[in-house]
């Protein structure tokens, strides 16, 4: 005799990616865009997840710009929706400098007054998971951060904003 098979959950997986040219309005760009494309999933404007994942768009999109910039080269985001929580990810093409790895990130100092230095410091406060991991392919890194979404219900096809 066999056991039942085990009751497994649908997994709903929307996936959104757009290279933008490295520069600040390619990282303005990227938060609208991110912002508009949460919106279209269902996660509306205005809450908690949305905010947070405009905020980790906006510092990752302007580091991706600021320190990961090479010449000619744009920058990828992608957005991945998954039951339950919102992927981020930034790739930049720079290898180094590399950013610290979560719960490594340090208040800058001595100058805790200055105007930069504290976009991972948004992103670690916001995000509930992230991590910097190499490139696939080479040369290059990605910035990854995951936001969770309590008691998303992800849109049915008859509601015609699945993607």
């Amino acid at each position: 005799m066999t056991a039942p098979p085990a009751r497994q959950d649908a997994v709903t997986v929307s996936v959104f990616t757009q290279r933008l040219s490295s520069t600040p309005r390619g990282a303005r760009l990227a938060r609208h865009l991110a912002l508009a494309q949460l919106h279209a999933w269902g996660i509306q404007y205005g809450s908690d997840p949305s905010d947070a994942v405009a905020v980790i768009v906006a510092e990752l999109a302007a580091n991706a710009v600021t320190h990961g910039r090479v010449p000619g080269r744009d920058f990828e985001l992608r957005l991945t929706l998954v039951t339950g929580r919102v992927r981020v990810e930034v790739t930049d093409t720079r290898t180094e400098p590399r950013p610290p790895a979560a719960g490594d990130v340090r208040t800058p100092t001595p100058r805790p007054l200055d105007e930069d230095g504290r976009g991972l410091l948004l992103v670690d406060a916001l995000a509930d998971r992230w991590e910097v991991i190499d490139r696939e392919p080479p040369p290059g890194k990605t910035v990854r951060a995951e936001v969770d979404v309590l008691g998303w219900l992800p849109l049915t096809p008859s509601q015609g904003n699945v993607m």
